[in-house]
Order: C-alpha cells, then sequence, then structure tokens
C-alpha cells in the first residue's frame, strides 16, 4: 500500500519548510500586480508581474531576499493564508487550506515540474514586468484577461 502524501496526513503548520516550499507549484498567478478597485473593494488581477518575476522560468529571480527587494512582497505562512482572498483558487496553500486536494496537473500529484504549464495553468509568457511600466500607475493598463482572473484549479 502507497504511503499518504504529506499534504493529506498534515496540517500546514505541521508540514517541514522544504514540505511547504514543495507545495509551490510555480503557476506565477500570486506574482502578479493587483489593484484594489476603490469603490467595491475588488482586487482585480492585472497581466504584470512583480518586477524579481521572470517571466520565461516562471519564478522569483531572488526568492530568498525578495523582501529586501520588494518590501510588500507577502511571505505566505499556515496563519496567512485564509486572510489573503486575492490567492488564486488554484493555489495549493489556498486549496489545503480550504480542505481541498490538489488538483490532479499539480507538480506533487504528476512528479513533473512542468506539468502546471502543460496544463495551461501557470502565466509563463503570459504577463510583462513592472519594471518595464514607465510608470507603475501603467499597470492599470494592463488587466488581466478573464481566463487569468477565474482560475479554479480544478
Amino acid at each position: 500500500m502507497d504511503e499518504i502524501p504529506f499534504w493529506r496526513r498534515k496540517t500546514l503548520a505541521q508540514m517541514t519548510p522544504t514540505e511547504w516550499e514543495s507545495l509551490c507549484d510555480g503557476c506565477g498567478l500570486c506574482c502578479l500586480i493587483r489593484l484594489e478597485d476603490e469603490d467595491t473593494g475588488e482586487i482585480i488581477p492585472t497581466r504584470v508581474s512583480c518586477r524579481l518575476f521572470d517571466i520565461d522560468a516562471c519564478r522569483c529571480t531572488n526568492y530568498a531576499a525578495r523582501a529586501q527587494h520588494v518590501p510588500d512582497c507577502i511571505k505566505l505562512t499556515p496563519g496567512n493564508v485564509g486572510r489573503l482572498p486575492w490567492m488564486p483558487l488554484s493555489c495549493a496553500y489556498r486549496r489545503l487550506h480550504e480542505g481541498k486536494d490538489l488538483p490532479a496537473w499539480h507538480p506533487l500529484v504528476t512528479g513533473d515540474p512542468q506539468s502546471v504549464h502543460t496544463a495551461g495553468v501557470s502565466v509563463r509568457g503570459q504577463t510583462l514586468s513592472e519594471a518595464s511600466l514607465a510608470d507603475p500607475d501603467d499597470a492599470v493598463d494592463h488587466m488581466a484577461p478573464e481566463w487569468l482572473a477565474d482560475r479554479s484549479g480544478d
């Protein structure tokens, strides 16, 4: 009988740092710049990624020191994952917090780190860096398409 995977037998708080980090599927959705509608409070993703995001690799270029370079980068923890409604619906951290399992395309399920890209869930090659904008306020001109904002992860 196969061993039950750690994400099914442990809570987020019980996971080791290595297990925690392995939950990230590498989709890049959490690295998109988001805007808040002042009237409704709705959080709207843009196609603009953080300046540290490598658009082709779909990863942070300086993950270990990201907070030093991007002070508003939020470190995800078991304690705050439930308080971040802007986290993508497909996010493993969010899904597990909500009592859901990992989707079939998740790299921990498939054993293939490319499966998130093959499944079309990642933003690889579909964003532009905030560093390329003349003015940070120009992000409003790059609203995310509907399909990007509405990914359930299933």
